[in-house]
């Protein structure tokens, strides 16, 4: 079997790798990030942060609440047995920081951390997202302004008995743009590629995951790939990620922009809010991008 690997793009190099990245994101839905302005030494803080939470006691991580359906702790469950995550709403607010660092009792130097990666990131996803826009030929200086991020911060229980089971079911994730800072040392990221074939993400120091969501295919009308993804456990040790959605516009409509939309490509999604479609992916328990398919413009769902 020939080895695939997902594309990589050297973010130092703009516009020189503007098409390969349009390509990445039509072709694969994900991309690994070289070169980006992410300080390692943050990275290491924040994965420390990230470890210390997730090792709090369930009663005081169960303050975690939701601010959108879903952006709260999630304890394992039955679905995803091995799996739990914290998470933080708007990662650029500092009230939003604030609050969920209140929640769990953290020390200032983890407020610290948490609001200085969180800004990072967030700059870093908006750059990605219109270096994205601007290869499809959208020039607009307003593109995703207001968009916020949300943080979710994963744990997942690996032991010897759980080898070869997963730790987290097929998903496409609800957002425009993941990015993905991966566990240093334990592996289990796999994406679908075009052939519905599962390709090992395996972790390479400094770098980090980039993979579109479900509003990057409605933004760009079916243009962008939603990829499939999951986690399976490869070995028995605890692995930590940090995963950083931007999410979709704060209090308007999802809409393809008229620069997609023409008499040979006919609009195929009808206008709604990122909170409502959050909504129905829980209620109808579609996690894998078939939620797309209720709102399709002449839907008889709709």
């Amino acid at each position: 079997m020939m080895n695939k690997n997902i594309p990589s793009i050297d973010a130092s190099d703009f516009p020189g790798e503007s098409e390969k990245l349009r390509k990445a994101c039509e072709e694969w839905g994900c991309f690994r990030l070289l070169n980006h302005n992410i300080p390692s030494a943050l990275m290491l803080e924040m994965k420390d942060v990230v470890r210390s939470l997730l090792d709090l006691p369930i009663e005081l991580k169960s303050r975690n609440a939701d601010v959108i359906t879903g952006s709260g702790y999630k304890p394992t469950n039955q679905a995803n047995p091995l799996y739990e995550a914290l998470g933080l709403y708007d990662v650029a607010s500092s009230q939003a920081v604030e609050t969920f660092c209140s929640q769990l009792d953290a020390s200032l130097h983890q407020r610290e951390v948490i609001s200085k990666y969180g800004k990072a990131i967030h700059e870093l996803a908006l750059d990605l997202a219109r270096k994205l826009g601007e290869s499809m030929g959208i020039l607009r200086n307003d593109l995703f302004e207001g968009w916020p991020s949300q943080f979710r911060i994963n744990k997942y229980h690996f032991t010897s008995e759980t080898v070869g089971s997963s730790g987290v079911q097929i998903h496409t994730d609800s957002g425009f743009l993941t990015i993905l800072q991966d566990d240093d040392n334990v592996n289990g990221l796999e994406v679908m590629d075009g052939s519905g074939e599962f390709i090992p993400v395996d972790h390479q120091p400094g770098t980090l995951l980039v993979n579109l969501g479900d509003i990057a295919t409605v933004w760009s009308n079916g243009r962008l790939l939603n990829v499939k993804h999951r986690v399976q456990c490869k070995q028995a040790a605890i692995r930590y990620t940090i995963a950083s959605f931007l999410l979709g516009p704060r209090d308007s409509a999802v809409e393809t922009p008229p620069e997609f939309v023409d008499p040979q490509n006919a609009r195929l999604y009808l206008p709604f809010t990122f909170n409502d479609y959050r909504e129905l992916r829980f209620k109808t328990k579609l996690q894998a991008g078939e939620a797309l398919e209720l709102l399709r413009v002449n839907s008889r769902h709709i």
